[in-house]
Formats: structure tokens, C-alpha cells, sequence
């Protein structure tokens, strides 16, 4: 049998090149901004996590520039041998006083984060139960970890009930839920699940990816938002959002903190963050500390733009944070909405299984502290009119 035989599975892929509703792929020419220059024409950015609008900052391109000068382009080694700059322990010592924990880890990614964190955590005699719209990377730590995966339907906290229902007494039991769902832009129960959690002795972890900088005191995510910061077990987040860099973290006890560091595989056996990486972000999470006001100007921003869907008659899923996705339905509806607008001067991610259920599929909007009214206006009037005039 041909090993690469599964390599022609993508022809779907391959027929939407062809008729040009291929979503995938865009090149950026510019930075990273509210407006950007992408395959040689101007457009509205309205498809990035750059929730506070850092990437293009003075101080956090200054202080990348300083390190890679300082320190050179990279580390070449892991966290556990050559690899630990000073400044890393500078960023995870910040980082934990800034989220009230005693310990943070930093990985090379936010997807290695979840790999690292899980693998370790959870045994082979233990027990993950996930909400069914977590991020893909949740799901592949949890298979990295060779524990017995159980699932509930979204939000829904009589099924999580359910699910710790069947976890035998003798073992151990973590449950994992996004803080922000990444496509939907809704917030986790978490006092819902915190109680629950206690009720049949598991541990809670929460991807905060789509929540630092974004909900929370200052911008300190999805336990702050709540009060619940001493109840969450384990956070987990990136810098590739709201910090402007690159690279993740996990903000926890020392206790489960030095467990992790000493037996995560993902942690021990990659090459560290870049010195220029871990500048940037600690340079981001300091302007964040000065400037907790940018929350409050990206909350006025998604606000507004969810006010003018409304005033536009568009139909949006309702949420509180920065991510506000249009109901488009069916696959091909969702990409030529996409093409149209992209043509017109906006871009937006397209949401499709398996991000979402079939028939349930959407345009992702989301927004930065550092759009202005006029462009909002600009890209809201250019979405409804692609939605209006096309059906």
C-alpha cells in the first residue's frame, strides 16, 4: 500500500484554488496593524489576535532589537541545559507576580504549551475532561498524555457533570476548558466549573490564550474576570496574542510547576524561546502594567463594532470580548462572503468544520485596542454590504 496515498485527500483544497475561494494563505507586506498591505492592496485587518495592538510599537520593537543585538538570534538549546537566558527567568518572575501565582514556565509556543502541560500532568491512569470546542492543541496534549480523554457538549455543565460522574473515585482527574473561546468569542463558566470541580475533587486548568490582555483586572485574564484566580490550578497562555511575540507559558503552583519543568518532554527537548521573542513579550507585559487602560479601549472597540452589526441589521454572535463572528451557515456561503470582502478591503477568518459544527459556520471578526471609529465604520459598512448584496 502507498504511504502517501492519503496526500491526494485534498482535492476539495485544490478545486477552491482553482475557482478562487481558496481562504488560505494570504501574504502579508506589511506589519501586522489595523490596516495592512496584503497581496499587493490595502485591507482592513479584522482576522488577528493582536488584541492590544503591540506588534508595531516602538517599545516592544526596541527592546527586540536590543536583545537580538545583546544576545544574538537564538538560544540553541533548551530550557534544561544551555538554553536559559537571565531574561527568561526575568519574564517568568514578572509574568507570575503580574498573575498572581507562584511559579511560571515559559514554552517556545502556545501549542507546545498545552502539549508540555498535559503530557506531564495527566498519567495514564488519569482522567481529562474537555470541552468539546477547545483548541486543537488542548486535544493533542491530551493524546500525548495517554490518559482516558472524556468530553461535554460547550458550556453545557450538567453533561461536564455528567463526564466526572464516570471517573472512578481511585483516579486522578483535570478538568481543561478555554478561558475565551477562540472562534466563538464567549467566556468559560468557570464559577460553574469551579464548583464542580470541588464537589468530585478534580483539578482545573484554563486556556488563557484569548484572555490575557483581554478580560480580567488589567487585563489578567478569565480568573480575574471572575474573582477566581486562587481556584484555577493552572493557566495556560501565549505571547502570540495580546503580547505581541511569540512563545507560551504555563502559571501555576511551585509545587505543580517544578513537577512539570523536570518531566514535560515538549519542555525539556525543544530549543528555548528566541532572546528577541522573550524581549518583546516582556516588554509588552510591562507596557500592559503601565497601561491597563489599552483593556479598556479594546473593549470599547468590539463594543462598537457589535453596535454597528447591529445598526447594520447583520447578525453576529453576542460576547463581551474582542472577537465578534457573523453567522454565514453553510461552507460555501462562509468562503465566498471571505473572497468578497477580501476583494473589497477586509480580511476575516473564515470559520469551517472542524472549527465549528456543520451548518454553523461563520466569519471571524476580531479587533485591536488600536482600531479607530473610522475604520470600524469603514470595515462593518464594507461587511454589510458583501452579506446584503450577495444573500
Amino acid at each position: 500500500m502507498d504511504i502517501f496515498a492519503k496526500c491526494d485527500s485534498q482535492s476539495q483544497a485544490r478545486e477552491l484554488i482553482a475557482q478562487g475561494l481558496y481562504p488560505y494563505f494570504h501574504a502579508l507586506e506589511s506589519r501586522q496593524d489595523v490596516e495592512v498591505v496584503m497581496e499587493g492592496k490595502r485591507r482592513i485587518m479584522l482576522g488577528s489576535n493582536n488584541y492590544l495592538g503591540l506588534t508595531t510599537h516602538p517599545e516592544i520593537i526596541e527592546a527586540g532589537i536590543r536583545a537580538f543585538e545583546q544576545y544574538g538570534s537564538g538560544c540553541s538549546g533548551s530550557r534544561f541545559l544551555n538554553g536559559t537566558l537571565e531574561m527568561h527567568l526575568e519574564l517568568e518572575a514578572e509574568l507570575a507576580r503580574f498573575l498572581r501565582k507562584e511559579m511560571v514556565i515559559t514554552f517556545s509556543t502556545g501549542f507546545q504549551s498545552n502539549l508540555g502541560i498535559l503530557s506531564a500532568i495527566i498519567g495514564p491512569h488519569d482522567y481529562v475532561i474537555c470541552d468539546r470546542e477547545n483548541h486543537a492543541s488542548i486535544y493533542d496534549g491530551c493524546k500525548l498524555s495517554y490518559g482516558k480523554m472524556l468530553r461535554y457538549r460547550h458550556a453545557d455543565m450538567e453533561d461536564l457533570e455528567r463526564q466526572l460522574q464516570k471517573v472512578p473515585e481511585n483516579r486522578g482527574c483535570l478538568i481543561v476548558t478555554d478561558g475565551v473561546f477562540s472562534m466563538g468569542g464567549d467566556i468559560a463558566k468557570l464559577p460553574d466549573i469551579v464548583r464542580l470541580a470541588k464537589q468530585y475533587g478534580a483539578g482545573v486548568m484554563v486556556d488563557d490564550a484569548h484572555g490575557l490582555g483581554v478580560i480580567g483586572e488589567g487585563g489578567r485574564g478569565t480568573a480575574s474576570y471572575y474573582g477566581l484566580e486562587d481556584e484555577v490550578d493552572i493557566y495556560m497562555g501565549t505571547f502570540s496574542k495580546s503580547l505581541a511575540s511569540l512563545g507560551g507559558y504555563c502559571a501555576t503552583s511551585e509545587r505543580i510547576g517544578f513537577y512539570i519543568k523536570h518531566v514535560s518532554r515538549p519542555f525539556i527537548f525543544s530549543a528555548s524561546m528566541t532572546p528577541a521573542s522573550c524581549a518583546s513579550a516582556l516588554a509588552a507585559l510591562r507596557h500592559l502594567e503601565k497601561h491597563p487602560e489599552i483593556v479598556d479601549r479594546l473593549r470599547a472597540n468590539s463594543a462598537y463594532a457589535r453596535e454597528c452589526f447591529h445598526k447594520k441589521g447583520v447578525r453576529i454572535i453576542e460576547a463581551e470580548t474582542p472577537i465578534v463572528p457573523i453567522y454565514t451557515y453553510d461552507i460555501l456561503n462562509t468562503l465566498e462572503k471571505a473572497h468578497q470582502a477580501y476583494d473589497a478591503g477586509v480580511y476575516v477568518n473564515p470559520v469551517l468544520p472542524p472549527a465549528c459544527a456543520e451548518g454553523e459556520c461563520l466569519l471571524r471578526t476580531s479587533y485591536m485596542a488600536t482600531h479607530t471609529p473610522a475604520l470600524i465604520d469603514e470595515a462593518t459598512d464594507i461587511l454589510a454590504k458583501v452579506l446584503k448584496e450577495h444573500g
